[in-house]
């Protein structure tokens, strides 16, 4: 399932995501895909508050990996834009993706593409203005239900 969406702003981004928060389940993998400030934080930070979380959101271009915690998931928050290859991160994704209680986000996700499953969300950012995106949601059966009622 494609599906494309316009954002005049990060709040309507953050607004679309928190719809899909809403909708997580265990197992889900989400992959992020823009240039740098595309929106994918504003994207996640929405994202963690519809799943109920109360953490603060941050970028984890520095620190990897963040984790969100919420009632219903944890939320494992990857950034690969750093690094030039996978080495050990290699085993702390595969033990996110194994996580029965989790959901896992990644940005940058071209080194490991190999990891993730076929059965995942793929969100697409598209800069059309300063604030304004395209975000193109392409989803396999399974994650249809994550994006099927945004517009």
């Amino acid at each position: 399932m494609k599906l494309n969406v316009l954002s005049s702003s990060p709040e309507q981004t953050e607004s679309y995501a928190e719809k899909i928060g809403a909708l997580l389940k265990a197992g889900d993998v989400i992959e992020l895909r823009s240039d740098l400030g595309g929106g994918k934080t504003a994207f996640v930070r929405g994202l963690a508050r519809g799943a109920g979380s109360t953490d603060a959101v941050a970028s984890p271009t520095f620190a990897i990996c963040r984790i969100y915690e919420s009632p219903s998931v944890r939320i494992y928050h990857f950034d690969l834009y750093r690094l030039a290859e996978a080495g050990l991160l290699g085993h702390d994704l595969q033990d996110a993706l194994d996580d029965t209680d989790a959901v896992v986000v990644i940005e940058w996700a071209g080194m490991v593409e190999h990891m993730l499953p076929e059965d995942r969300l793929t969100v697409i950012f598209r800069k059309t203005g300063d604030t304004q995106r395209e975000l193109l949601f392409e989803s396999s059966a399974p994650q249809e239900r994550l994006v099927k009622d945004l517009c």
